[in-house]
C-alpha cells in the first residue's frame, strides 16, 4: 500500500507567504461611549500557495481598548493559540467595541491593532478604529415639577420620559436620541426650542445608508389629553413613528422641522393647532392630520415622498372630529407629493376652511369664498412634484426641500421660508 499526503495538508513556514484580508483598517461609526456598537466583520483568506499555521492572533492592547473579537468561532480572552489555515481556506473575524468615558465633549479617535503571528514569525495586523462620543443617558425618566434641560452633550435616552400633569419640561439648545421604542409622553407641558429629537443609531444599514435616515427609529412624542400643551421652535423631529400625536390640547410649531416619519407626522384631535413655517414631510400616513382642530397653517411646505410605501397618506387630511367641527385657515403654504391628489378634506355643516396664496396638488375648487390666488398643480406641469425642490432623492433617502428659483412658489413666496432663502 503507498500512502501520501494532500496538497491540503501540507505547512510553510516560508516568510514569504503571506495571510490575505479583505480590509486593512475596519472602520467603525461613531458610538456613545459605554454603549456596545454593532458587530462588523472581515475575511482572513489564505491564497499563499500553502498551508499556514497562525501561532497566535490576539488584539494588541491586550483588551484595554474595549475592543473584543471572535476569531474562526473563538472569542479572544485575551489571545487565540494554534490556528491553521489550510491553502485556499478562510476564516471570518467579527468586532465589536464598547467605549470607555472620555473627557472630551466631542467625538474622540479609538483605536487598536489585531495581530496575526504566523509559524514563520511574520506578523500583520488589521487595524480597528472608531470615534467614541460621551453623552448622557436617561432612563425611564420622570418630570414632576418644572424643569429646564440645556446640554452640549448629547442625551440618550432609554425607555421614554413622562411629562407629569401640571409639570412643564423646557428643553433648549440640545440633542435627544431616543433608543428604539423610546419616546417622550405629555401630560403637562413640553417647550423646546433649537432641539433635534431623533433616533440614537449612528451606524449605517449600508455604506451609503445610515439609519439616521430610516423611519420608524423610536416612539415619538405623545400628548395626552387635556394636556397642557406643546410648542417647538427651531426644532427638528426625524425618523420616529408618529413623530407628534396629540389630542385636545395645544400645539405650536414655529420654523421646525417634522420629517420621514414611519406613521404621521402630526396628528391632532380636537386640539389647537398653529403652524407656522414648517416643514412636515414623507410620512408613511398623513404628514398632517387635523380631525376637529382649530388650525391656522402659514409659510409651510407638506412635502408628501415618503418612498417606502406606495400607500403613503396625505400631505394634508381635515375633518370634523365626532366632537367638533374642523375650522382651518392655510396661507402660504405649498402641499405636493407623489399621488394625483394630496390634499384631502372632508367638511360638515359647521366646520370652515379657507386657503389663501397657496400651491396645492388637488382636485380644483372652484368658490371665492374658500380659496384665493391658488395655484393648482397637476402632474403634467413643467415644475411640479419633486422639481420644486433642491433635492429628492429617493434612493438614498437625502431630502433638501428648500424651494428652486424656478419653482412657481418661489415667486409668490409659498412654503417654509428657509435661513438660507
Amino acid at each position: 500500500m503507498l500512502a501520501s499526503c494532500s496538497d491540503n495538508d501540507s505547512f510553510s513556514a516560508d516568510a514569504s507567504r503571506r495571510l490575505t484580508f479583505t480590509c486593512d483598517t475596519v472602520r467603525m461609526d461613531t458610538l456613545f461611549a459605554q454603549v456596545p456598537s454593532s458587530t462588523y466583520s472581515f475575511w482572513v483568506h489564505n491564497q499563499s500557495g500553502d498551508g499556514l499555521r497562525l501561532r497566535t492572533v490576539r488584539l494588541e492592547r491586550a483588551g484595554q481598548s474595549g475592543f473584543r473579537a471572535n476569531v474562526d468561532g473563538t472569542f479572544l480572552n485575551p489571545v487565540v493559540n494554534d490556528l491553521e489555515l489550510r491553502k485556499g481556506d478562510s476564516l471570518r473575524v467579527f468586532v465589536e467595541v464598547t467605549a470607555a468615558e472620555n473627557t472630551s465633549p466631542d467625538p474622540q479617535l479609538l483605536e487598536d491593532n489585531l495581530l496575526f503571528t504566523l509559524e514563520s514569525g511574520v506578523m500583520q495586523k488589521v487595524n480597528l478604529r472608531t470615534y467614541s462620543w460621551n453623552a448622557e443617558q436617561w432612563h425611564d425618566v420622570d418630570i414632576t415639577a418644572d424643569r429646564t434641560i440645556e446640554s452640549s452633550t448629547p442625551i440618550v435616552v432609554y425607555g421614554g420620559v413622562n411629562v407629569a400633569e401640571g409639570a412643564t419640561l423646557t428643553i433648549k439648545n440640545t440633542t435627544l436620541y431616543f433608543h428604539d421604542g423610546a419616546g417622550i409622553t405629555v401630560g403637562g407641558t413640553l417647550i423646546a426650542e433649537n432641539v433635534t429629537f431623533r433616533g440614537d443609531r449612528l451606524d449605517h444599514m449600508f455604506d451609503y445608508l445610515p439609519y439616521d435616515r430610516i423611519s420608524g427609529q423610536w416612539k415619538g412624542i405623545t400628548v395626552k389629553a387635556k394636556a397642557g400643551g406643546c410648542e417647538f421652535t427651531d426644532c427638528v423631529i426625524r425618523n420616529a413613528m408618529d413623530a407628534l400625536h396629540c389630542d385636545s390640547t395645544t400645539v405650536v410649531l414655529t420654523n421646525t422641522i417634522v420629517h420621514n416619519s414611519k406613521g404621521f407626522g402630526l396628528w391632532a384631535h380636537d386640539s389647537e393647532v398653529a403652524i407656522s413655517n414648517c416643514v412636515l414631510s414623507n410620512a408613511l400616513n398623513d404628514c398632517v392630520a387635523l380631525l376637529g382642530c382649530q388650525a391656522t397653517i402659514d409659510h409651510t411646505t407638506l412635502p408628501q415622498f415618503y418612498p417606502l410605501s406606495a400607500n403613503r397618506g396625505a400631505a394634508l387630511r381635515f375633518a370634523p372630529s365626532d366632537k367638533n367641527p374642523i375650522e382651518l385657515l392655510c396661507t402660504n403654504t405649498l402641499a405636493t407629493g407623489y399621488a394625483d391628489d394630496v390634499v384631502m378634506g372632508e367638511v360638515d355643516d359647521d366646520s370652515d376652511y379657507y386657503f389663501e396664496n397657496c400651491l396645492l396638488r388637488t382636485l380644483e375648487v372652484e368658490d371665492a369664498e374658500l380659496v384665493k390666488d391658488i395655484i393648482w398643480e397637476k402632474k403634467d406641469d413643467e415644475i411640479q412634484g419633486t422639481k420644486h425642490f433642491l433635492l429628492v432623492d429617493g434612493d438614498k433617502l437625502i431630502y433638501d426641500f428648500r424651494l428652486k428659483e424656478e419653482s412657481p412658489a418661489y415667486e409668490k413666496h409659498i412654503g417654509w421660508q428657509s435661513a438660507e432663502q
